[in-house]
C-alpha cells in the first residue's frame, strides 16, 4: 500500500515528538507543519496531549499508584509511565526513573542490550535495557499514531527517525531494532542536523535562496539534551541552481543539557547549605532541570522554584527550598559552558585514574566552544588556502539548550571573534519542533521533491583482498586493494563490483582490512590496486561471519552501498546459493 504520510520523528535525549507530512500535497506547509499532539499522563488519572513526549520511563512500585489510574486510551493496563508524569514524578523518586536513555543507547562500554537501567538503582527496582527503553518511547509514539489515524496505521506511512550526526554504526543499528521492537515495520534513519536544516528550507520556501549564495559555508550547531553534534554544509550552484552538500560532521561528544542540570543542581546545593547524600543530589538535578524548563519556556519570569523532598520524609515530612535565579541560570551556562576564547584552545582533556566507576562517558571538558573550534580546526583541509580552520558564513542553531537567547549570543560572540565578524544566523528554527518537522519533510525530498542535502564519500575506499599463492615459510600472502567506493559516491547508492573469483571466509573469527585514499579520484568500483601502498589504511573490522564449517571460503559476488548516513555496507552474496553476509564501515569525512 501507498503510504499517504511521512511520519518524522525526533528522538531526543530529554523530549520525543513526531510530525507528519502530507505526501499527497503537492508543496511545504512553512512553520504549519502540523505535530501529532502525544497523549500521555501528566497526573494519576490525567491524560493530556502536548506536542513533546519527555523521554523518561517512571517504574513504579506495584502499591505506588491506584488501581487503573495509568491507564492510556490504548492500553487500559499499562503499569508502567511514559513522559510528563514519569519525568516529574521520577524526580521525586529517581531511583526508578529511566533517563537518558539515548546516551546510554550509543555507549559502547555496556551491554545496551541488558537490563541496566535506572543506573545505580537499588535491587529491588526493576531494570529495562537502554533498548527496551527507547522502544518504549518509540512505541508510545505509534500508539498514540494508530489511534489518532486509524484509517492510516504507522506501519503504512514512511517512518523516518533521527539520529545523531555522530552516532556510530553500532548506535544506529541499535535504534533501528528499537523501532522494529517498537512495532514499526520499515524505518529510514537521518542525522539530526540536517533534519533541522531540512526543516529551515521547509519554513522558508522558495525564499531559502535569497538568504544564501554559492560559495557559502552553514556551521549547524546542535547542543540537546545529551549530545553536542556539530555539521557543515556548503551552498553550491549546479546547472544554474543553488544546491547543498554536507562537507563534515563531528565526533561523538557526549556533552548538553544533562551536564548542564547537574551544573546548575551543584549550584543549588551549595545555596541550600546543607550537604546532599546522592539520592538528594540526584532529585534536586531533575528538579533544576524542571527550573531550567520553566525559565526558558517564559521570558518573564525572573526566578523559578526548586523542591526537593527531605531524605525518607513522608508526604507530612519536610521539604528542602531555594530558587534558581535567571541572572545565575545564564551566567553558570554561559561562562561555565560556552566560554571565550582563541580557536586554537582545545578541550582539556582529564588526566584519569587507575579505577573509575562505570557510567556514560560525559566529555571531559564541559567548554561547548572550545569542541567548535576543535572541530573547525579539524577539518583545516576545506579551508580555504592559508586559513588553519574552516571559516563559516552562517549558523543554524538547533537543540532546546539554545532557547536561551544569551547562549545562542554567546556561540556567535566566540565564532566573531575567531572570524573577524559574527556570522549571519540563518533566522526561524524551532528548536523544540523542528528535528521532526524536518525529517518528516525529508520523507517528502525523498520522493523527489524539493532539494536533498548530497554527501558523498570524500574519500574513495577499498577492501583488502589477499591473494592466492603457495606456503612460503616466513611469507604472508600479499594483500591487493580492491575499490568498493570510489571518490564522491552519494549516500543512498549502490553499485556492483564486476565479478570476480572472491571466497569468503565464515565460521571462524577473522580481520577485515580497509583503506582510503583522498589523492586517488579517478579510481572507479572493481579497480583492483596490486599493492596498498600509499592508501591510507582505517580501522579494521574484525567479526565472525556465520557458517556451516569453521573457516569455510564462500564464492561470493560483491556489492557496495552508501546508506543515508554515510556508512559503507560491503555485502557479500554467495554465488548459485541463499547466503548474504554485511560488512560496514563508517565513511563520514570527518574520519
Amino acid at each position: 500500500m501507498t503510504a499517504r504520510y511521512a511520519l518524522g520523528i525526533d528522538l531526543g535525549t530529554t523530549h520525543t515528538a513526531l510530525s507528519y507530512f502530507s505526501l499527497d500535497e503537492a508543496k511545504p506547509r512553512g512553520a504549519g507543519q502540523p505535530m501529532l499532539p502525544v497523549p500521555q499522563l501528566t497526573a494519576p488519572g490525567t491524560l493530556e496531549p502536548r506536542q513533546l513526549l519527555p523521554s523518561f520511563l517512571y517504574l513504579p512500585n506495584a502499591a505506588e499508584f491506584p488501581e487503573g489510574s495509568l491507564a492510556l486510551p490504548w492500553d487500559k493496563k499499562s503499569k508502567d509511565v511514559v513522559g510528563e508524569l514519569a519525568r516529574s514524578h521520577g524526580a521525586k523518586v529517581p531511583t526508578r526513573l529511566v533517563s537518558s536513555a539515548k546516551s546510554w543507547l550509543c555507549h559502547p562500554g555496556v551491554d545496551r542490550r541488558a537490563a541496566i537501567l535506572p543506573w545505580g538503582a537499588p535491587e529491588d527496582v526493576p531494570r529495562v535495557s537502554p533498548l527496551d527503553a527507547s522502544a518504549r518511547y518509540l512505541e508510545h509514539l505509534r500508539e498514540a499514531w494508530d489511534h489518532a489515524f486509524k484509517k492510516h496505521p504507522a506501519n503504512e506511512q514512511e517512518v523516518i527517525v533521527t539520529v545523531p550526526a555522530s552516532f556510530d554504526a553500532g548506535a544506529r543499528d541499535l535504534t533501528l531494532e528499537a523501532a522494529k521492537k517498537a512495532g514499526f515495520a520499515e524505518v529510514t534513519l537521518l542525522e539530526e542536523p540536517q533534519a533541522a536544516l531540512y526543516a529551515w528550507l521547509e519554513s522558508h520556501g522558495e525564499n531559502w535562496r535569497k538568504l544564501v549564495k554559492p560559495g557559502e559555508v552553514i556551521l549547524v550547531v546542535d547542543v540537546g539534551g545529551g549530545t553536542s553534534d556539530f555539521s557543515l554544509i556548503s551552498v553550491a550552484e549546479k546547472g544554474g541552481d543553488l544546491a547543498l552538500e554536507r562537507l563534515a560532521v563531528g565526533d561523538h561528544i557526549l556533552l548538553g543539557g544533562d551536564n548542564m542540570d547537574l551544573a546548575l543542581a551543584h549550584a543549588l546545593s551549595q545555596k541550600l547549605g546543607k550537604k546532599l547524600d546522592a539520592w538528594q543530589l540526584n532529585a534536586l538535578t531533575y528538579a533544576a532541570r524542571a527550573a531550567k524548563e520553566l525559565l526558558f519556556g517564559d521570558p518573564k519570569l525572573d526566578a523559578a522554584p526548586v523542591t526537593v523532598a527531605s531524605r525518607g520524609s513522608s508526604l507530612m515530612g519536610g521539604t528542602l527550598k531555594t530558587s534558581l535565579e535567571r541572572a545565575e541560570l545564564e551566567q553558570l551556562l554561559t561562562d561555565g559552558f560556552f566560554p571565550r576564547g582563541r580557536v586554537d584552545e582545545l578541550p582539556v582533556t582529564a588526566r584519569r585514574t587507575g579505577l573509575q566507576q562505570l557510567a556514560l562517558p560525559y566529555a571531559a571538558d564541559p567548554a561547548v566552544t572550545r569542541h567548535l573550534a576543535a572541530f573547525l580546526t579539524r577539518q583545516a583541509a576545506l579551508a580555504k588556502p592559508g586559513d588553519t580552520f574552516v571559516k563559516p558564513t552562517a549558523v543554524l542553531f538547533n537543540g532546546g539548550v539554545f532557547k536561551a537567547p544569551a547562549l545562542k549570543q554567546r556561540v556567535l560572540d566566540v565564532l566573531g571573534s575567531w572570524l573577524g565578524s559574527p556570522p549571519k544566523e540563518l533566522p526561524g528554527a524551532d528548536l523544540d519542533l523542528s528535528v521532526a518537522r524536518g525529517a518528516a519533510y525529508y520523507g517528502w525530498v525523498r520522493q523527489g521533491h524539493g532539494i536533498r542535502i548530497r554527501g558523498g564519500t570524500a574519500r574513495s575506499y577499498y577492501v583488502g583482498v589477499e591473494s592466492a599463492m603457495p606456503a612460503v615459510p616466513g611469507m604472508e600472502p600479499p594483500v591487493k586493494a580492491l575499490c568498493v567506493a570510489p571518490f564522491g559516491m552519494e549516500e543512498g547508492t549502490q553499485a556492483d563490483v564486476p565479478p570476480q573469483q572472491f571466497g569468503l571466509v565464515v565460521g571462524e573469527p577473522t580481520r577485515f582490512r580497509f583503506f582510503a585514499s583522498s589523492v586517488r579520484r579517478e579510481d572507479q568500483v572493481g579497480t583492483m590496486l596490486e599493492d596498498p601502498e600509499g592508501l591510507e589504511e582505517v580501522a579494521p573490522i574484525e567479526t565472525t561471519l556465520e557458517g556451516r564449517n569453521a573457516g569455510q571460503l564462500v564464492p561470493v559476488n560483491l556489492q557496495a552501498a552508501v546508506t543515508e548516513l554515510g556508512a559503507l555496507e560491503l555485502r557479500c552474496v554467495e554465488k548459485g546459493g541463499a547466503g548474504k553476509w554485511k560488512l560496514e564501515l563508517n565513511v563520514r569525512p570527518t574520519e
